[in-house]
């Protein structure tokens, strides 16, 4: 099965998050990852799905998504040509032997100290799935106290724009 990505721009509205997870509940697909955020319009909001299926499950899904109320367009991007991001936050507790491999790893993962404290460290990195999972391999043995994973966000390259669709 192929990992595939969905965009919805949807009506910012409550319930319809609900109403857009449960269509993949009820058909028995579980969804791998999910980004939701306000569009440079705030009544319209951008989701996007990391999930895994065949040619006719993702013809299926962008399909019954689409014809959802409040949901304005359905896209299945094109894995080849978008620009595909997550966010990691690691919590590290810091031991005073460590502290140099820690700082090595952020400059060389390109990460960024977001907290400090005398007895931990938080750290964000952002990247593709392989870089964050380097980066959060390479942590482990340092001692991980903590992990948020935003899932995926996902653009179009070059001129392509995801409009919601004149209904």
């Amino acid at each position: 099965m192929d990992k595939f990505v969905i965009s919805i721009l949807v009506r910012n509205e409550s319930g319809v998050l609900t109403r857009i997870t449960g269509l993949f509940a009820r058909r028995g697909f579980n969804i791998d990852t999910l980004s939701v955020g306000e569009t440079l319009d705030p009544s319209v909001s951008r989701i996007t799905i990391t999930a895994k299926g065949d040619d006719y499950i993702k013809e299926q899904l962008v399909k019954q998504v689409s014809k959802l109320h409040d949901v304005l367009k359905t896209e299945l991007m094109d894995k080849g040509n978008i620009v595909m991001r997550e966010l990691l936050l690691v919590k590290l507790n810091i031991a005073q032997e460590g502290h140099d491999k820690i700082m090595q790893a952020i400059n060389i993962f390109r990460a960024k100290v977001v907290d400090l404290c005398p007895d931990s460290v938080t750290v964000e990195i952002t990247g593709d799935k392989s870089k964050c999972d380097a980066f959060l391999t390479y942590l482990q043995r340092l001692g991980v106290a903590e992990l948020c994973r935003t899932g995926f966000t996902a653009i179009a390259r070059g001129n392509e724009v995801l409009l919601p669709d004149e209904k």
